[in-house]
């Protein structure tokens, strides 16, 4: 099987098996997206869920957030992972999003990535879910899930990964690409022990005959 191949045969399994795939942050403005995503650095989803009603009840707007002390907010996200270093970036990108771009989260990839605590995956994350552009945004589980299933090859890098599956992937199916393999490496082709008997795309996948011989 060619590697283009691949890419058809495993699109066409999620087009038809995952039509909706949507991030699992709670969030209902571009503001409590990229908070949110700021927190799921490292940490769960669900974690990230039960942190935020209660931040943005604290800090409903980027306008009080810059206003904060870091001690009020390493209170309230003390149980995600890192809460210290993300309290302090919280602060500072909500400082940047008030005083250079009028208290609205920037639209732009590049502007996005000036903000404190904002690297390409979440800026890529806030671009394509809240303002749909176009970006494939790479974690931990796209990362692994890509070179496992063999769309990506010998990808050191989350953005060597991001570059091979732009290549193959239709620019229309970027955002949702990104949604389908997170889902997909949190649910089945998990880090550990991967549910591959469970697992729809197995025949297209480049590792499953080897990860078959352990289980």
């Amino acid at each position: 099987m060619t590697r283009k191949e691949r890419f058809e045969k495993i699109i066409e399994f999620f087009k038809q098996n995952m039509p909706v795939a949507e991030t699992e942050l709670h969030h209902s403005n571009p503001y409590q997206l990229i908070v949110a995503t700021i927190l799921s650095a490292q940490c769960t989803d669900k974690r990230v869920n039960i942190i935020t009603p209660a931040f943005f009840e604290a800090f409903p707007f980027p306008q009080v957030l810059a206003n904060a002390q870091q001690e009020s907010v390493f209170e309230i996200i003390k149980s995600c992972s890192y809460p210290n270093n993300k309290a302090k970036n919280l602060i500072g990108m909500a400082k940047a999003v008030v005083e250079r771009f009028n208290g609205e989260i920037p639209t732009d990839l590049n502007d996005l990535q000036t903000l404190p605590g904002v690297g390409r995956k979440t800026a890529n994350v806030v671009a394509s879910v809240a303002f749909n552009t176009a970006a494939i945004a790479v974690d931990t589980h796209v990362f692994r899930v890509s070179q496992r299933l063999g769309l990506s090859h010998k990808a050191k890098t989350p953005l060597d990964t991001e570059k091979q599956l732009m290549q193959y992937i239709p620019k229309e199916l970027w955002a949702t690409a990104h949604h389908w393999l997170i889902l997909h490496g949190r649910y089945t082709c998990t880090a550990r022990s991967p549910k591959c008997e469970q697992c729809g795309i197995a025949e297209y996948c480049k590792e499953y005959p080897r990860l078959a011989r352990k289980m």
